[in-house]
């Protein structure tokens, strides 16, 4: 198994991908194959959210692209500035991560969160699609 233990710089190429999911990707320390079909075992600096884009390394200076995997969403879309806001303000006030794009936002698939949504006038519709949820306000910040 192969260690990566560091983020490479943006210069590097990748030798192979490595597809989590966004649950995966904020753990620091976990074992994974690439889509090479190498055993990696992760044992990074607590605190790194792995986003899509960026190369891991370590010792053996074997570099992998961190790519995010697709995974049941739920999706919002609305024209209305009022509304989106109110959409976004509810479900980060419950601790949801959000993936918020001009006009869209999504969220880890969840029934109850939908009903809430559907309540608020807005449509959910499903996909399957990568999550890069925002980082948040004190992202790289200790408590």
């Amino acid at each position: 198994m192969l260690k990566l233990t560091e983020l490479a710089s943006s210069d590097v190429t990748p030798v192979d991908v490595l597809i989590l999911p966004f649950e995966t990707r904020q753990k620091c320390r976990f074992h994974a194959v690439t889509e090479g079909g190498v055993e990696v075992g992760l044992f990074l600096p607590r605190g790194h959210l792995l986003r899509s884009g960026l190369v891991l390394t370590g010792p053996d200076r074997f570099n992998v692209l961190v790519d995010a995997a697709p995974e049941p969403l739920s999706v919002v879309r609305s024209n209305e500035p009022l509304q989106f806001a109110c959409a976004c303000y509810h479900l980060g006030n419950r601790h949801v991560s959000l993936q918020i794009l001009p006009g869209e936002l999504r969220y880890l698939s969840d029934h109850v969160l939908d009903h809430m949504i559907e309540g608020l006038g807005l449509a959910v519709v499903h996909a399957e699609l990568p999550f890069e949820p925002e980082a948040g306000a004190y992202h790289g910040h200790d408590h």
